[in-house]
């Protein structure tokens, strides 16, 4: 059997855009259902969720019924205990949160790869493997493997470039809402200097040659960012649209 291709990465590569949408909600309903919907790519997130690790292997698996949909894990931390099981899991494509300096960037890239280029533990039975029926996997995982790093403090920003272009980092997830927090305006993405670090940022990837992406409800911002060359943004998150479209029904029925 062959290694499974990075539907993901490649795009990344071929400088695609691609839209995508997060999952919050712990289970694997939630983003199987989010999967027929055919994004190309859903944010598992276990950072600011209840979804524990296990759960995950369960949401891979509903994805994975969707053959062009690509599933990104979003560990907890840039814990290399937590990115090893996440990619024996099967998943290709990790996004680590609050990465701030070229050695995180560093840390997260030795994380993901098996000796002697990193530190990741061997196991041959898991489903990363095909549960050992990808005989060449520990010599090739690296090869459809997809890190994206999170910048999303004033700091980090400062050391983009270099966070941006550490071997190993594919692409830089821009982090809206900790960013407006760091500039001094929390929740308040919408800030003028927020809005202008974000499109400034954009533009200096853009110009080394790296993806970029986003997670933001404002469908207006989220194409001016695809027109200052995203290369995968977020439209959405599941919990928001319910609590919406929910409102909106409440609100309706309530006059």
């Amino acid at each position: 059997m062959d290694l499974p291709k990075n539907r993901f990465k490649a795009a990344l590569k071929e400088g695609r855009h691609q839209v995508g949408f997060w999952n919050t909600i712990a289970g694997p309903i939630v983003p199987e259902a989010l999967a027929a919907h055919g994004f190309d790519w859903i944010v598992v997130d276990t950072e600011h969720t209840t979804t524990e690790a296990f759960q995950v292997h369960a949401s891979l698996q509903a994805i994975a019924a969707y053959p062009e949909v690509s599933a990104v894990v979003r560990p907890v931390s840039n814990d290399p205990a937590y990115i090893k099981r996440y990619l024996d899991m099967g998943a290709q494509t990790l996004m680590i949160p609050f990465v701030q300096s070229v050695e995180e960037a560093e840390a997260a890239v030795t994380a993901m790869r098996y000796p002697p280029r990193g530190i990741r533990g061997m196991a041959g039975g898991t489903r990363a493997s095909r549960y050992g029926m990808v005989k060449d996997y520990m010599t090739r995982a690296e090869e459809e493997l997809c890190l994206i790093v999170q910048v999303e403090t004033v700091d980090a920003m400062e050391h983009l470039e270099d966070i941006a272009q550490v071997d190993g980092v594919d692409a830089v997830f821009i982090g809206p809402a900790d960013l407006s927090g760091s500039m001094g305006h929390p929740g308040n993405q919408a800030h003028p200097d927020v809005v202008a670090a974000i499109e400034d940022g954009f533009s200096r990837l853009k110009k080394i040659g790296v993806p970029s992406g986003i997670l933001t409800l404002n469908e207006d911002f989220a194409r001016r960012l695809m027109d200052l060359g995203s290369g995968f943004t977020a439209i959405g998150t599941d919990i928001s649209s319910m609590m919406r479209d929910v409102g909106a029904v409440k609100g309706r029925l309530a006059k």
